[in-house]
């Protein structure tokens, strides 16, 4: 499903057989504007689902952008005005809040992270912990706050978890399977493979056959650890129960990458609103 039919089935499900507040309150044939107010500081994000949710509603809508999607933003900027039919506008207003908070806290929570590792090469990653449907908006959230995506979804990339180890009988018939698997079916893709601890390390490092190590829930002092067994034989990858908290002790540890799954399944919308410009014109 691509971005037209999500923002056409939101409005349905916002709109239904219409906005009878405002069909009661405001004349069809009055128009005015309105005006995106940011209330906190963050990285602003969704601009261009807010010019489509605009456009499906009402052609004759105008949106004149102020800001871009990346700017830092703070309490009091103006990132858009719309003008047009009021009635329209309204319509619009909470699918256009409900994206643009959402994206915009992505972005804002990507580049705090970011921010704590800076002076360190370790690269923040996204994951597949992301809202249905929505995951291409997610991910590209991610990239405007200075991260990177991870693999979109189960097709474009390889990674061989916990169960696909256990499910297969192991970390070296696992590995072997899959490079059997690639060469039947002629597919290029680049391979990862998770691991609980040493030994399971050990047996991937020992057997090689991967481009990338993800080390799943092991301690900055284990991860340090890893780094130097691995020493460049492969990318490496932290995982699990890192937060804001803990993880420039995971970027000093010299790895490539660090994923965090809470950058788009626990994060805080960045606080904003639609806010009517007063004068109408009837």
């Amino acid at each position: 499903m691509n971005l037209d039919d999500i923002i056409i089935k939101a409005l349905d499900e916002d709109i239904g057989d219409g906005d009878h507040t405002t069909r009661s309150t405001i004349p069809l044939s009055a128009h005015g504007k309105a005006l995106l107010l940011i209330k906190e500081e963050g990285i602003l994000c969704g601009l261009h689902v807010a010019e489509k949710i605009f456009a499906h509603v009402d052609q004759d809508l105008i949106m004149k952008t102020i800001l871009h999607d990346g700017d830092s933003v703070a309490r009091g900027d103006i990132a858009f005005e719309v003008s047009g039919r009021i009635s329209s506008i309204l319509q619009c207003e909470r699918l256009v809040l409900n994206f643009m908070q959402r994206l915009s806290g992505i972005a804002t929570a990507t580049a705090r992270m970011v921010k704590l590792i800076e002076g360190f090469d370790a690269r923040i990653l996204d994951t597949r912990k992301t809202t249905p449907l929505l995951r291409e908006l997610e991910k590209y959230a991610v990239r405007k706050g200075g991260g990177l995506n991870h693999r979109i979804g189960l097709y474009d990339m390889i990674l061989i978890k916990d169960n696909h180890v256990d499910y297969s009988g192991g970390i070296v018939k696992a590995i072997d399977s899959v490079q059997f698997y690639l060469k039947e079916n002629g597919k290029e893709l680049k391979t990862e493979i998770e691991v609980r601890n040493f030994s399971e390390l050990q047996q991937v490092v020992d057997h090689g056959g991967v481009d990338r190590i993800m080390l799943d829930n092991f301690s900055p002092p284990d991860l340090k650890k890893a780094v130097k067994l691995i020493n460049g034989r492969f990318e490496t990858e932290a995982s699990g129960g890192i937060n804001e908290s803990n993880i420039r002790d995971y970027a000093a540890t010299g790895v490539d990458f660090i994923s965090v799954g809470a950058l788009t399944h626990h994060i805080e919308s960045l606080d904003m609103s639609l806010k009517a410009v007063k004068e109408s014109i009837l």
